[in-house]
């Protein structure tokens, strides 16, 4: 799956939004008039890009800037005012570089590298379905458990973290909503349907929400991403198939994944955090990260821009009272080391390899104020071989499978997670995109002990029922004499698994 590949492979205050976004580095743009576009400057055959513009929260302020977005040869698809984040298209090669001198814009940039009609679809990868001589397997293994599901022999994953014992306590309330921004929700599916939540389904993709019946649903069946994760969270305890971590929690989709692309860009994902604030979703997963940087430099402006816009979307969000779980990433990098190189980036079009300071170039959104970071985790509670970690940026761990170095002892030896699928499937996957869920589903069941629970209380919570195994002796993983991460801090908080690794059976009892 490319990037998503690699994680899974993964009315609102003014001062609220710029004391939090000052924290990032946000600074001011330099105030003027509006500028005039020589038409002569715009070249008949430029490629039309997608923007955002984040001006001050002040209706004068963003009337005036859309004027001005359309002088510079912009058209504006839609407008945040609560947040002051405009989303526009442009041909015009200086369109940004224009906007960014208009009086009240604070930043503005592309969102992208590549034309808004990329040629091309992304490579999901391969994904390890359940076969049926494998799922009979299965089935008579779970039989032997009474009230188990059908596959749950192979979820070594909710054993892991007592979710199957924890469903005997509280399975979680139809109250709490968990929202998967992602590549979209299967909501035919038997194991997901019981628990789905329409009205507070949408495809985000552009930049505005559309409600219409299954405009949540993947594309194709290759864009399974978003399913597996629902599955996780809120996979029924019907008779059928396989358990969520919280089974008696509504779960909904949000569809952010370009049609032509598959990539994940920032005006998707800002109507998604707006979406699920206005539509009162609890708390939402966020399995990937913004598209077309693994790591927005905040000295780039167009990264900036895209920081500061997703910033401010997640920041309404919380303001609303909406919790934000996002994966780590699967690259194996210490998110609090001096420099990471990154050669993965851009994304959309030819990537180009570059060192950056990631206390200055954030992976969006995990790394962004308030957001739950996740590492991931294999059966023996020892960090995943790919998921990146870092002192004082993971919050919590979860299962996220590790197929390499961690085989449970379940009828498939499978040392992935297993989940829902499109078309009535299931299928096994790893990555920190399947640990975040995990942790969703046990936000959810927090929330549902503790309905009232701001978002920050929550993730409180969330930390102080998590297990902390504390930093390995070693983590050799491959047994070549070199150690392949480096775990810093104590039993308490430390890189690997920051408080420590969520516990469902705490989180209800």
């Amino acid at each position: 799956m490319a990037h998503l590949r690699s994680r899974r492979r993964l009315a609102l205050a003014v001062p609220v939004v710029l004391s939090l976004t000052a924290s990032l580095g946000f600074l001011p743009a330099t105030a003027s008039a509006a500028p005039q576009l020589d038409a002569a400057t715009q070249a008949a055959d430029a490629p039309e890009l997608a923007y955002v513009v984040n001006t001050k929260v002040n209706k004068g302020t963003i009337a005036a800037v859309k004027k001005a977005v359309t002088a510079a040869g912009g058209t504006i698809v839609t407008t945040y005012e609560k947040i002051g984040v405009i989303v526009a298209h442009s041909a015009n090669p200086d369109f940004a570089e224009q906007i960014r001198t208009v009086r009240g814009v604070q930043s503005a940039g592309a969102t992208r590298t590549a034309p808004l009609t990329p040629a091309g679809t992304t490579d999901e990868g391969a994904v390890d379905y359940l076969t049926a001589a494998e799922a009979a397997k299965v089935k008579a293994a779970s039989a032997a458990t009474p009230g188990a599901e059908p596959l749950e022999a192979d979820q070594w994953d909710l054993r892991a973290i007592g979710a199957d014992k924890a469903a005997q306590i509280n399975p979680g309330s139809k109250r709490v909503t968990v929202a998967v921004i992602d590549t979209g929700v299967d909501d035919t599916h038997p194991d997901l349907a019981p628990n789905f939540s329409k009205s507070q389904s949408a495809n985000c993709a552009g930049g505005v929400a559309d409600t219409s019946e299954g405009a949540w649903r993947p594309y194709t069946e290759a864009d399974y991403h978003g399913t597996h994760v629902a599955g996780e969270i809120a996979a029924a305890r019907n008779g059928v198939g396989v358990a969520g971590v919280a089974p008696g929690v509504k779960v909904a989709g949000i569809q952010v994944t370009d049609p032509a692309s598959g990539l994940f860009y920032a005006e998707s994902v800002v109507c998604a955090f707006v979406f699920a604030a206005d539509h009162g979703v609890e708390i939402t997963n966020n399995s990937y990260y913004v598209d077309p940087w693994l790591y927005n430099c905040m000295d780039d402006p167009d990264q900036r821009a895209i920081v500061d816009a997703v910033n401010r979307a997640q920041l309404y969000a919380q303001k609303k009272g909406t919790l934000h779980l996002a994966s780590a990433g699967n690259s194996n990098h210490d998110l609090d080391a001096d420099a990471i190189l990154d050669d993965s980036s851009p994304n959309d079009t030819t990537p180009v390899e570059r060192t950056i300071d990631p206390h200055e170039c954030y992976d969006v959104p995990t790394q962004l104020p308030g957001v739950v970071t996740v590492s991931a985790t294999g059966v023996n509670n020892l960090k995943s071989y790919y998921s990146s970690y870092g002192n004082r940026v993971v919050d919590v761990a979860a299962p996220g499978g590790d197929r390499l170095y961690q085989i449970p002892d379940t009828p498939s030896k499978n040392g992935r997670i297993l989940s829902t699928m499109p078309n009535n499937q299931y299928g096994f996957l790893q990555g920190t995109s399947m640990a975040s869920p995990h942790a969703a589903g046990v936000a959810a069941l927090l929330k549902s002990e503790y309905p009232y629970a701001t978002p920050a209380q929550l993730q409180a919570l969330l930390k102080a029922q998590a297990d902390n195994p504390g930093c390995p002796e070693s983590y050799d993983q491959n047994g070549d004499g070199t150690q392949d991460a480096v775990c810093e801090g104590g039993k308490r908080v430390n890189g690997f698994y920051g408080f420590g690794i969520v516990d469902a059976l705490d989180a209800v009892d």
